[in-house]
C-alpha cells in the first residue's frame, strides 16, 4: 500500500459486566484463554485482497471515480484537511487517463499507449513525453523517472507482482458494511508504516468501494480516505486519451521531468494556485 482520528473497531457484541465475567473465570479460567487471539494474518482476508487484484486486472475497459480527503500535517503538527476527487478512465491494455482536483490543485494527466500529458489548466500549462507501450509500465516509469504520483495507484498494482501482500504483518477481517448503497466486507491490514482498510464490494464484482489508509510514522497520523464509484460497462473514443492544447495553453520544453516541475511550481506560485 502506497500511503479525523481512527475510531477503533468494535465487534457486535457487548462487554460483559462484572458479574458475568467473574462467572466466566470461575467456572472456566481467565476470559483470555477463552477466547484466543485471531491469527495475524488471517487466510480469508489475504484470499479477498487477491481475489479483488485478480477481478481488477481481468477488466478490459472502466472509469472509477473517487471523493477523497486528505490530510495535511502542518509545521506544528496540526491537521488540516484536503477534499478532492479522481476520474480514471482506462482502455487496457495502453490507454489511461487522470483528472485529478483537490482543494489545492488540478491536473489532467493522459496516456494514449505512445505520449503521456500532464496539464495543469488553471495555469495552462502542459508537458508532453514519451512513454513506454503499456498502462502498467507507463504508470512504473512515470513514478520513478517522472516522479508523478497517482492517486489511488494500488487500483492498477493489486493482481500483480507488485501487490504488496508480502509486505503485510496484519490482515483480518473486520465484518460486512454498507457503502454508498452496496453491500460490501471490510478488511484491516498492517504493514511497515501503514495501518489500511478496504471495503471490497460483494458478489461477482468485487471491486474496492472504500479505502483509508494511516500513515504511522508520522505522529499525528494523518488519513486519505477515498469513496469509489465504478463503470464497469464503460466505452470510450481514442480522442478521449489524447490531449489537444485548449487556446492559449502553453507547452513547457523540458529534458526531464524535474525541470517540467519546477516551471509548474514556478508558474503556480505566480498565479496563485
Amino acid at each position: 500500500m502506497r500511503h479525523s482520528n481512527q475510531q477503533s473497531v468494535q465487534s457486535s457484541w457487548h462487554r460483559p459486566t462484572v458479574g458475568v465475567a467473574t462467572c466466566l473465570v470461575l467456572l472456566g479460567g481467565s476470559l483470555s484463554a477463552q477466547a484466543p487471539a485471531p491469527p495475524r494474518l488471517q487466510t480469508e482476508a489475504i484470499a479477498a485482497l487477491r481475489l479483488m487484484g485478480s477481478y481488477l486486472r481481468s477488466l478490459k475497459a472502466f472509469s472509477v471515480d473517487a471523493v477523497t480527503t486528505r490530510d495535511e500535517v502542518t509545521r506544528n503538527g496540526e491537521k488540516v484537511q484536503v477534499a478532492g476527487t479522481v476520474e480514471y478512465l482506462v482502455r487496457t491494455p495502453d490507454h489511461f487517463r487522470a483528472d485529478v482536483r483537490t482543494d489545492r490543485k488540478q491536473r489532467q494527466i493522459l496516456y494514449n499507449g505512445r505520449v503521456l500529458t500532464v496539464f495543469a489548466p488553471r495555469m495552462l500549462l502542459y508537458a508532453t513525453v514519451p512513454a513506454p507501450p503499456t498502462i502498467g509500465t507507463m504508470l512504473d516509469t512515470a513514478s520513478k523517472r517522472l516522479r508523478i504520483d497517482f492517486p489511488l495507484a494500488d487500483l492498477f498494482l493489486w493482481g500483480t507482482a507488485r501487490e504488496g501482500v508480502k509486505e503485510l504483518t496484519s490482515a483480518r477481517y473486520v465484518g460486512p458494511a454498507y457503502v454508498d448503497g452496496s453491500d460490501t466486507d471490510q478488511y484491516a491490514f498492517r504493514q511497515r508504516g501503514t495501518d489500511w482498510q478496504i471495503w471490497i464490494q460483494r458478489g461477482g464484482t468485487p471491486v474496492p468501494r472504500r479505502l483509508v489508509i494511516t500513515t504511522k510514522t508520522n505522529p499525528a497520523m494523518p488519513q486519505y480516505i477515498a469513496t469509489l464509484r465504478w463503470n464497469l460497462a464503460a466505452t470510450f473514443n481514442d480522442s478521449e486519451f489524447t490531449f489537444v492544447p485548449p487556446k492559449g495553453a502553453q507547452r513547457i520544453a523540458f529534458a526531464n521531468w524535474q525541470q517540467a516541475r519546477k516551471a509548474l511550481t514556478a508558474g503556480s506560485r505566480a498565479r496563485g494556485e
